[in-house]
């Protein structure tokens, strides 16, 4: 679960950060923050899986609390918009880090080219490879796994354990002025959850986890409380090596961190470490997000040609081929990292709320279904999760009502594209 969620966020969205809010303290905050939210949904998630241990996830807890309107409306979002918003956020991360191992120059323009040009062509080689059924074995992925969690670890290592680093950066922004506004919580917060996401996915394996009842609330808790301590001891270090205000005009700054720790070398090495933790990140990604739509075409609650099995290799092939056309057009259309992670952050976050939710439904319509784990602090707990996933989606509408009411429309479009649907198949 922690190579799940560890990508490209921890090291691509802490610049970002840094141009909204002056204050370190404040951010480490915000990943504090952060991180319970995604506690109490892993606490919640815990539950529910330990009642239904189902491959599918935030699908099954949808369906089994709200029915087949709504987990077909999350099948409509995710194949729509969710997962090509996904694929393309860490794609781009990886297109920004060979463009700089590839020592191009540019405009900005020919920059942003260069970038969207090379993110349309990983995606389409990736799809390529998982059309011909030949993914990452569990041993590469392990490798790329222990290869970025090697590097945040020798950061906080060298910054906390041999003295280096300047502990008094930590203090706010002298050059900065204002308050920090409403505005800047919500993109920082937007950021912060990209950067989490990956704690829900276990879900969507359930079904090959041995003895998922116990395991998988004991997976959801433990690697979210491990990721926390890992994200806040990476940040306090990044602070601590770079001042706040260089960190904003710096478009990554863990390769600046390792060059002061090890020098010109140390630049090059960490930049090829992203490159390849992006990589697996994005491999996962177009191939776990094309099988759960596959997943629910098979199971009549997505259109059945998404279901479709290519003859030779035996992999869903439509299903990849209509991510990866998505994607791509997300990529140009959006034309940002930060726009796609805010887009994913924003339509997930929904449905993640919507999950947390389901456990009130389960309780009362399923008190007596054997639940191997119980979510502690019920009701606090849930409640305070999906209250917080309601408060991110209004403050994001309130902060870009044209963009956010336009991922509203196409979600809710699911609902009559649903009952047009059943009465062609029926």
């Amino acid at each position: 679960m922690i190579g799940v969620i560890i990508g490209s966020g921890i090291f691509r969205t802490p610049t970002a950060i840094a141009t909204q809010i002056a204050s370190p303290l404040l951010i480490l905050g915000l990943w504090v923050a952060g991180g319970l939210i995604c506690l109490a949904g892993a606490l919640t998630f815990g539950e529910l899986a330990s009642m239904h241990p189902k491959s599918g996830g935030v699908y099954v807890f949808l369906k089994e609390g709200f029915g087949n309107v709504t987990a077909f409306v999350f099948g409509w979002a995710y194949l729509l918009l969710i997962k090509p918003f996904a694929a393309g956020g860490i794609a781009f991360v990886f297109a920004e880090h060979v463009v700089k191992l590839l020592g191009i120059s540019g405009t900005p323009a020919e920059l942003d080219l260069w970038v969207k040009g090379i993110t349309t062509v990983m995606l389409l080689a990736l799809t390529a490879i998982n059309i011909r059924g030949v993914g990452l074995s569990t041993a590469v992925a392990g490798v790329l796994t222990a290869v970025k969690f090697g590097a945040l670890a020798f950061i906080v290592l060298l910054t906390f354990g041999m003295g280096h680093g300047d502990a008094s950066r930590l203090q706010a922004d002298p050059s900065a002025s204002g308050p920090v506004t409403l505005g800047a919580i919500v993109a920082v917060m937007s950021m912060i959850l990209w950067t989490y996401d990956g704690w829900a996915d276990v879900g969507s394996i359930a079904g090959e986890v041995k003895d998922p009842q116990k395991r998988l609330p004991r997976i959801y808790i433990g690697g979210t409380l491990a990721v926390i301590a890992i994200y806040l001891l990476v940040n306090a270090a990044y602070f601590m090596l770079v001042p706040l205000g260089e960190m904003k005009s710096t478009p990554t700054v863990a390769p600046l961190v390792m060059e002061r720790l090890l020098g010109p070398i140390g630049a090059v090495v960490v930049t090829v470490v992203i490159a390849l933790s992006t990589l697996g990140s994005s491999h996962a990604s177009v191939m776990t997000g094309a099988r759960v739509s596959y997943a629910q075409a098979r199971d009549g609650l997505l259109f059945r040609f998404i279901g479709h099995v290519h003859p030779m290799h035996a992999t869903p092939d439509v299903s990849l081929i209509a991510q990866v056309t998505l994607g791509i057009v997300a990529v140009w259309w959006l034309g940002s990292f930060q726009k796609l992670a805010d887009s994913f952050v924003f339509t997930m976050w929904i449905f993640y709320g919507l999950a947390g939710a389901s456990i009130f439904v389960l309780r009362r319509t399923q008190p007596d279904a054997p639940r191997a784990f119980r979510c502690p602090g019920y009701p606090v707990v849930p409640a305070v999760f999906v209250l917080v996933s309601l408060a991110m989606t209004t403050l994001s509408v309130m902060q870009d009502p044209r963009t956010t009411l336009m991922w509203i429309g196409v979600l809710l479009a699911g609902v009559p594209v649903y009952f047009a649907w059943r009465r062609l198949v029926r």
